[in-house]
């Protein structure tokens, strides 16, 4: 009850903190508080909320990833390539092969956390490397513009002209953060893993005890990250109708600090879906509201520092936390031998 009512509380002042903030920006400029604008943010907002709510899923279990932005650019590549060999492919390949690639890096990262006993964000700060070295190396950092029709051309479930001339889409991308959102959302709170997520997290060494598979624990909440960010990498290149190695580079510590300032709490054991979402919206508004001010996009580059050290100082973790129960039991093994 206590975590619920805290999800809560930090779910209420996010919103309030949205209204104000939109409040403020409307009176900056009058093209931010219509319709159009709002749809914008939201289209933009969709790639980051993919990879949030799978980072939520490895925050929820105690562990930290910072290597799912190149992951994803890996898997956006990779997959271009293939379906380019393969004559074209369509939707359904492209997410599957994304997807399948994806998992497959994030399984990576967990065979090195949980096997090899290596904390988590050392782990993943070796991969994020690894990955991105690998990417350049073999693409010699070659962007891909020539995507096949099926990803290039844009998917508008929704279009509607405004009275001001500007339109309103609701885009592919936004649909299927939506199923990603829905889908995570229901693991994590309406299944038997998701609560073993939670409790693993929370308490990694009560529960070994209890009998949860700590195993499994890692490599289905890597695993997930993994297929989220095979997901918003495919989104992405639909979004851009491009594929450059490094255009994701350098996302994954906004989407961090979105995700900590939503809730999740570095530590584990804390965190939902929707103050994932808010935290992102709330990063993406403030973004969105200084472009149309006219304000330099450097600036908001200290904006988001900033967020980051106040996500990371609000958090209830102890920087103990952020070491792996197994790093802890094998110092009580070592104590135990002497």
């Amino acid at each position: 009850m206590r975590r619920l009512s805290l999800g809560h509380s930090t779910e209420t002042t996010l919103i309030a903190v949205t209204v104000l903030l939109c409040i403020g920006l409307s009176f900056g400029t009058d093209r931010f508080l219509t319709v159009a604008n709002a749809f914008d943010v939201l289209n933009i907002s969709a790639v980051n909320i993919i990879f949030a709510v799978g980072l939520l899923v490895v925050l929820i279990s105690g562990g930290i990833d910072i290597s799912f932005a190149v992951a994803a650019s890996v898997a956006q590549y990779l997959t271009v390539l293939a379906l380019g060999a393969l004559g074209g492919g369509n939707w359904a390949e492209g997410f599957l092969i994304a997807g399948v690639v994806g998992t497959g890096l994030g399984l990576i990262n967990a065979f090195l956390i949980y096997r090899l006993q290596i904390i988590s964000i050392v782990a993943t700060i070796s991969t994020f490397n690894i990955f991105f070295g690998l990417l350049m190396f073999f693409t010699k950092g070659v962007s891909i513009y020539n995507l096949p029709d099926w990803l290039s051309n844009r998917v508008v479930f929704y279009e509607q002209e405004m009275a001001d001339g500007s339109w309103v889409e609701l885009t592919l991308p936004v649909v299927v953060m939506i199923l990603c959102c829905v889908a995570t959302s229901f693991m994590i709170s309406r299944t038997t893993t998701g609560r073993k997520l939670y409790a693993f997290g929370d308490n990694p060494e009560g529960a070994r005890r209890f009998g949860i598979n700590i195993g499994a624990m890692h490599y289905i909440s890597f695993g997930w990250l993994g297929l989220m960010a095979g997901i918003a990498g495919l989104m992405q290149a639909h979004y851009a109708q491009e594929v450059v190695p490094n255009a994701l580079y350098g996302r994954e510590l906004d989407v961090l600090a979105a995700t900590v300032l939503g809730g999740a709490r570095l530590g584990g054991g804390k965190g939902s879906v929707l103050g994932c979402v808010l935290g992102v919206l709330l990063v993406s508004i403030t973004q969105n509201g200084l472009n149309l001010m006219g304000v330099s996009p450097f600036a908001f580059k200290m904006i988001v520092g900033a967020i980051i050290l106040a996500a990371i100082t609000l958090s209830s973790a102890r920087l103990d936390k952020l070491l792996p129960e197994a790093l802890k039991s094998s110092s009580r093994k070592g104590s135990q031998r002497s």
